[in-house]
């Protein structure tokens, strides 16, 4: 018999060949994917009493012939008749398996059935200049063979075939020969079809395996022998299919090792969804141990399958941005296998499972912390990062974890915010009602600043991961009369005033005869002096950054460097006591070359103090203080 495949562009199949798929590999995941479909349609009918036979072996075989330069894939499933073939062939984009679907609507689901839009097996096109299809059906008719070399003619001739299923024959053309590497053909199936539901095997392997007849070595152990197995290439019971409730923990560090082989750390938990209503969704979710000082945006560690086949690792439009943090898969056949990215923002499943992913994360925080506070404080520290670029991002996860966000201060005590702001309200409230709540991103470099605010009583929070500065004006805008300041960002008594303030010992006069002193040794363009009354037992001078402009430019350099502020030069206030007995002591001494000495000394204490003394001035403070001592 010969035909015409019944197209309704006489040039579809150049255009098939280049732009069904912007991957052309994608072709060996369509054509095992049809397999597996008609395998599962096999085991279906047999489930339903049609098929009386012997299901059998249905082990789906990839194999490459490199003499004839064809690639062959095998299965022994339903298979077609003739009538079949020139419905399912002959006609571009019809499909098989919604027909199918159709046909047994009411008896089974689709979860087992992956093709859709009938499509799938042109894309051999991409990368044939002739595809032959050898195929007997479970029925008892004769096999037939169909044969087209990429134009829209075809010829069906009877075949000698006696075995049920399907082979798909690839005459792979001059431009796609890669596709005749035993190592290409082996990564994209392990790439797209590793948890596929039918087993899959491509080539043979050696293994070494204890001798059959009981023979010994001469330490009496068992001799090893090699024997050759199937090389199989996925596994057909992910993990995530599997009911929870018969898993343990190391079932899922396991299969985090099958997932990231590379990866040496353990996740610090997972989350195992199983939702059927009002959409499919199946998966397991890895929370990893975050860099603390590093927001690590890998995008590409979460797996996005439809129905076990792999589609993409690029699922930014299917989880909210900041769980794209996360390891694990996520299994929908409510996403088709041809997606695009227009279509994840658009379509309605997706949204709702983005949200619903959300809450089950959100849910399992909450959980955590309730069930064992003591275990969710030991984790916080990996967790936080995570937490930082959730609350930031998204609104429905700021509204769940806002009541569970800890906050650990510089003596490694962990408070939710209610608990925090009841600690430090008898003393940390300014003159205007506001809650300061006092932080350093480095308590180490500002030790003794903070030993000082904790002799008056007060509490410091240590807030250091990259997303603080975005973090804090966040907390600012959500929270009533709530400000953080840096503890180093102006003087104690500047970061909450009261009412009653300390008077200067000096005059604005005096004031005007030290500041040209001082300022003469500081670089004009990065320091501004300015006088502060306060305590006479606090430095005589210290160095501060204004909280307001250090946060933008850190948050500038987060976010890319909005207005220009990442590139702006450090600038930094030398707050000078007025009243510290040095600084009157300025004033009267009358030897020039001593008070420039002690001006110099007493800024440099300064900088010392905030690591901002080096190279040469720190040589010479160190001279100098070398002397002094002498």
């Amino acid at each position: 018999m010969k035909g015409t495949i019944n197209v309704q562009a006489e040039n579809i199949f150049p255009i098939i060949k280049k732009f069904l798929y912007s991957d052309h590999e994608i072709f060996l995941r369509e054509l095992v994917s049809n397999a597996v479909d008609a395998t599962t349609k096999l085991k279906t009918i047999a489930r339903l009493g049609e098929f009386k036979g012997d299901v059998g072996e249905t082990t789906i075989e990839v194999k490459i012939d490199a003499k004839k330069k064809t690639l062959h894939i095998i299965d022994n499933g339903i298979g077609m008749t003739e009538d079949e073939v020139e419905k399912y062939l002959n006609q571009v984009a019809f499909s098989g398996a919604s027909e199918f679907l159709k046909e047994y609507e009411g008896k089974v689901d689709d979860g087992g059935i992956i093709g859709h839009f009938g499509l799938g097996f042109y894309s051999a096109f991409m990368v044939s200049k002739k595809v032959e299809v050898i195929t007997k059906s479970w029925k008892d008719e004769t096999a037939v063979k169909w044969v087209c070399d990429g134009s829209p003619e075809f010829t069906v001739t009877k075949s000698k075939k006696t075995q049920r299923g399907t082979e798909i024959i690839l005459h792979i053309d001059a431009e796609s020969e890669e596709f005749l590497e035993d190592q290409r053909v082996e990564g994209i199936l392990t790439k797209y079809c590793k948890f596929l539901p039918v087993s899959i095997k491509f080539g043979t392997r050696t293994e070494q395996v204890e001798n059959a007849k009981g023979e010994k070595d001469e330490e009496g152990n068992l001799k090893k022998e090699e024997v050759t197995v199937d090389n199989l290439i996925n596994n057909p019971n992910p993990l995530w299919k599997k009911s929870p409730s018969e898993l343990e923990k190391e079932d899922y560090t396991a299969f985090y090792r099958e997932l990231y082989p590379m990866t040496f750390e353990e996740p610090l938990f997972h989350i195992h969804i199983n939702v059927d209503y009002p959409f499919n969704l199946t998966g397991v979710l890895f929370f990893p141990k975050l860099a603390k000082h590093k927001v690590e945006l890998q995008k590409n560690k979460i797996q996005l399958y439809s129905n076990q086949v792999f589609i993409t690792d690029s699922v930014e439009n299917v989880v909210p941005e900041f769980l794209t943090l996360l390891h694990g898969v996520i299994d929908s056949p409510d996403i088709p296998l041809n997606v695009s990215r227009s279509y994840l923002q658009s379509d309605a499943n997706v949204k709702k499972i983005s949200s619903h992913i959300t809450k089950k994360v959100a849910d399992k925080l909450a959980e955590m912390y309730k069930n064992d506070r003591q275990d969710f404080e030991t984790k916080w520290p990996d967790m936080q990062v995570f937490m930082d670029y959730g609350l930031l991002t998204d609104e429905k996860f700021y509204e769940r974890i806002q009541p569970v966000y800890l906050l650990k201060n510089t003596k490694d005590e962990f408070k939710t915010f209610e608990e925090y702001t009841e600690h430090i309200k008898g003393n940390q409230v300014d003159k205007d009602g506001n809650t300061i709540f006092l932080y350093s991103n480095n308590p180490e470099a500002d030790h003794g600043v903070i030993q000082k605010a904790e002799k008056r009583g007060y509490d410091v929070l240590e807030m250091s991961t990259p997303l603080t500065a975005h973090l804090l004006q966040h907390f600012e805008t959500k929270m009533e009369k709530v400000l953080f300041k840096r503890v180093d960002a102006d003087a104690l008594d500047k970061l909450i005033p009261r009412e009653d303030t300390v008077e200067s010992n000096l005059t604005e006069d005096q004031k005007n005869i030290l500041t040209p002193m001082i300022q003469g040794v500081l670089a004009k363009e990065t320091f501004v002096v300015q006088f502060e009354s306060l305590d006479e037992t606090d430095q005589p001078m210290m160095i501060t950054q204004s909280e307001f402009m250090r946060r933008m430019k850190e948050q500038a350099e987060i976010g890319g460097g909005m207005f220009g502020m990442s590139n702006m030069p450090e600038s930094y206030n030398l707050v000078v006591n007025s009243n510290h007995p040095l600084v009157s002591k300025l004033l009267i001494e009358e030897d020039e070359e001593k008070r420039g000495a002690m001006v110099q000394q007493a800024t440099d204490l300064a900088l010392l103090s905030k690591g901002m003394l080096k190279g040469e001035k720190l040589t010479r403070f160190i001279e100098r203080s070398t002397e002094l001592i002498g």
